[in-house]
């Protein structure tokens, strides 16, 4: 397996991520050492690169949350879900995220699992996800941009 230096690349979904050996695939850095070979030549699952997470990851790859003994790959900040138990992944002052997209309500979820928007499939279903109630008397379920 060829060292971790230079494996910064930029995925499909133009989100930074790692370039396996063939220079051409690049996949999102929580495809690495999940046991699962996605590289074509087995590189993101390498023996040393997977012995001492996150230290032995490529830098750009890996977010560490606001309990420093936490972290989370890249492409788990910014969804929307509290990958690192704290919420500092998604509304944390170092994770720089954009507020809720469309398809997502902003409020205070009473649900641990969501930071600061919950999906808009659960607006409107009989249950509290939102302190405040908004996701059953304000949120639409669809959201309609000529509205």
């Amino acid at each position: 397996m060829s060292p971790v230096v230079g494996r910064i690349c930029r995925t499909e979904d133009n989100v930074t991520g790692f370039l396996c050996d063939d220079r051409v695939t690049c996949i999102p850095p929580s495809d690495l050492c999940n046991g699962v070979v996605t590289c074509p030549k087995g590189a993101d699952e390498d023996t040393h690169m997977c012995s001492d997470l996150p230290n032995n990851l490529p830098g750009g790859l890996v977010f560490r949350c606001g309990n420093p003994q936490f972290w989370v790959f890249t492409d788990k900040k910014c969804n929307n879900f509290n990958d690192c138990g704290d919420c500092s992944d998604e509304i944390g002052p170092y994770a720089g995220c954009a507020p809720c997209g469309v398809d997502w309500w902003s409020c205070i979820p009473v649900d641990f699992q969501y930071c600061s928007c919950i999906p808009r499939g659960l607006c409107r279903d009989g249950r509290q996800h939102c302190y405040d109630w908004s996701d059953e008397y304000t949120c639409p379920q669809k959201f309609n941009l000529l509205d």
